[in-house]
């Protein structure tokens, strides 16, 4: 029984003359198999369907016995004349069978390529997790050292604002002694002269001196109302920024979310320009209670 060429064979599955002619060329005339796999591997090529031209001597749909050197093809003239109707073609359910033997062994081609194509892909989408846990891992490690820094920063100036402190109440003491051992030498002066009694309402008069000014506080105690109705409360520096309330609000309860702080009562909207303005420019010390809203998108 004789076979149908690598080109008929491919011709009579439907494929185009054009890509079968290519298909063939490009494999080198070694079977249906090579021309399949060469099909199903360039289909989506942007020039696969522009017409082919052959290169001189290449006859497309030959067997391989045909490319043969001149001697050898003179030596299997002869033979070939000799065995004159041996070879018959196909009959139409031989042509019938081997198409369906091929278009059974494409199929089987293409869901082995599917199943290919879908492995790649599963490891593709292994790989995009692996980075998006890597790139949270690294999201969380930023925020954690900034939430270090803040508290380390925060202690040192909780410590500098003790040893001021410290600093203000041993002067007051040691004014309070100059004081004592001032007054003191003058009443001891004056106490032959007069009556007990009258001493100490004299003193008085002679201590008090200019009303006491205005205290100026270091620390502000902010309270935030969040969005779901709770709030956080924390002690800041007063000469911090408005934009360290805003991390700190954040890092606790933001959720992600982009938003505005505003104070109630008088309302006020706090823009980007007073986040760098400390809170005591802003008139939020030595307390304020901040309010949070959803940033409106216009």
């Amino acid at each position: 029984m004789a076979e149908c060429t690598t080109l008929d064979s491919l011709l009579e599955m439907g494929f185009d003359r054009n890509r079968a002619e290519r298909a063939v060329a490009h494999t080198g005339n070694q079977g249906i198999e090579r021309a399949m796999d060469w099909l199903m591997e360039h289909e989506n090529d942007p020039d696969i369907d522009e017409p082919y031209v052959p290169p001189a001597g290449n006859t497309l749909g030959s067997t391989e016995e045909q490319i043969q050197s001149p001697t050898e093809t003179s030596e299997s003239i002869e033979g070939v004349e000799q065995e004159g109707d041996a070879k018959h073609p196909m009959t139409e359910e031989e042509k019938r069978e081997q198409v369906k033997r091929l278009e059974e062994l494409m199929k089987a081609r293409q869901e082995e390529r599917r199943e290919r194509e879908r492995q790649e892909e599963i490891e593709r989408e292994k790989q995009r997790r692996k980075q998006g846990q890597e790139l949270l891992q690294v999201k969380q490690k930023l925020q954690e050292d900034e939430m270090k820094k803040l508290a380390d920063q925060r202690r040192r100036e909780k410590m500098e604002d003790r040893l001021a402190k410290q600093r203000v109440k041993d002067k007051i003491a040691r004014d309070r002694e100059e004081r004592a051992r001032k007054f003191g030498g003058v009443s001891s002066s004056t106490g032959l002269s007069s009556p007990p009694s009258e001493a100490p309402l004299q003193s008085p008069p002679e201590n008090q001196g200019a009303p006491p000014a205005k205290k100026d506080y270091d620390d502000c105690r902010i309270q935030v109302r969040l969005l779901d109705g709770s709030t956080l409360s924390t002690v800041f520096k007063a000469q911090e920024p408005l934009a360290a309330v805003r991390v700190y609000v954040q890092m606790n309860g933001a959720n992600g979310q982009d938003f505005n702080l505003i104070t109630p009562y008088p309302r006020r909207v706090y823009t980007d320009l007073d986040m760098e303005k400390p809170l005591r420019e802003l008139g939020l010390v030595p307390s304020a209670v901040l309010v949070v809203t959803k940033k409106e998108i216009n």
